[in-house]
């Protein structure tokens, strides 16, 4: 099967300065796969060149060098592009249109009939959350989230097989950002294709099966999300109630770190090496109770912070001898 985007060494050099411009390096020689129907999370710190590689995967901006193919055609391709859809980051619509006539505009740009195209913004409004009398107003009159909203209507109006999401969350409040994940999972399930960037790491261990982490303008790691968490257990948590003091003074040496979190009730870190059964045995005997038990792992959020310090903050510069306009 082949790859629902494939992007092979995509560089993307900027000039920069007033006097005595310098080249700059936004993305370096980026190289990935997204297979048909999964849902790929594309995660980096703000400035890791998220946002420039989706905007070279539209050909708002054209790369330095390297090449990108989605759905088996070059980017730019014009069946390709029938079959995409994309929100930006910051999406920007015409403030004196209402949500409505927005997406019948646009669908009539994609060569439906009226009646459909009241039919599709309709249904898509419905979905995002935005009901009958708000979809009638001005969107200069919409807060951020509900711009998003709109946005996310905006991206799927053509029942696009691959779809590009810049930062999708951003602006929601917590029940539009549960609406929306529910909503890229029912994608997911129809076969759809979901590239998505986020510098929320939650999102990612919500939604994906495969990450890519960006900073600097590089690739750090990539591979499935289950295989970055895996690490081996590097410890327990034990939350314990009814702990009296004299009972965590004589264990304290056990510990690698204590946090009461009420009265005679403390979170627990115990090293690998002390087991936490005899460990439990030992406080129940003196009348503390179990409330959880829970191995310590690092999270994709430990992960990201070292990668990230690993490769380093900011694009580099591109290496000597490379002239930027190549």
């Amino acid at each position: 099967m082949s790859a629902a985007i494939s992007i092979d060494g995509l560089t993307k050099d900027y000039q920069v300065g007033f006097w005595r411009k310098r080249p700059y390096r936004a993305l370096d020689g980026l190289s990935l796969e997204v297979q048909p129907g999964e849902i790929f999370g594309f995660l980096g710190p703000n400035g890791a060149g998220k946002t420039t590689t989706l905007k070279l995967l539209m050909q708002l901006i054209f790369p330095t060098s390297g090449r990108a193919e989605i759905l088996g055609r070059p980017v730019g391709d014009v069946g390709a592009r029938q079959r995409i859809g994309y929100l930006p980051e910051n999406p920007y619509f015409y403030d004196y249109l209402t949500a409505e006539e927005l997406l019948q505009y646009f669908a009539n740009l994609f060569g439906y009939s009226r009646s459909e195209a009241r039919t599709r913004a309709a249904r898509l409004l419905d979905r995002v959350g935005i009901g009958a009398e708000r979809r009638r107003q001005q969107l200069r009159k919409y807060s951020k989230g509900m711009i998003q909203r709109v946005g996310i209507a905006q991206t799927l109006l053509n029942d696009p097989e691959v779809i590009f999401l810049d930062e999708p969350m951003s602006g929601l409040d917590p029940l539009g950002r549960r609406e929306v994940r529910s909503l890229i999972l029912e994608l997911r399930d129809q076969g759809r294709t979901v590239f998505f960037s986020s510098h929320i790491l939650s999102d990612a261990e919500a939604l994906c099966s495969r990450v890519a982490v960006v900073a600097g303008g590089r690739l750090a790691a990539t591979g499935r999300l289950s295989d970055m968490l895996a690490f081996e257990i590097r410890g327990w948590e034990l939350v314990i109630a009814d702990l009296r003091p004299q009972v965590l003074e004589r264990i304290t040496g056990q510990l690698q770190k204590t946090t009461e979190i009420s009265p005679q009730r403390y979170a627990l870190e115990l090293p690998l090496q002390v087991p936490p059964e005899r460990m439990l045995a030992d406080l129940t005997a003196t009348g503390a109770r179990l409330v959880s038990l829970n191995p310590i792992r690092d999270t994709l959020e430990d992960f990201f912070v070292r990668r990230v310090a690993e490769v380093g903050e900011g694009a580099r510069a591109p290496r000597k001898g490379l002239d930027a306009g190549d």
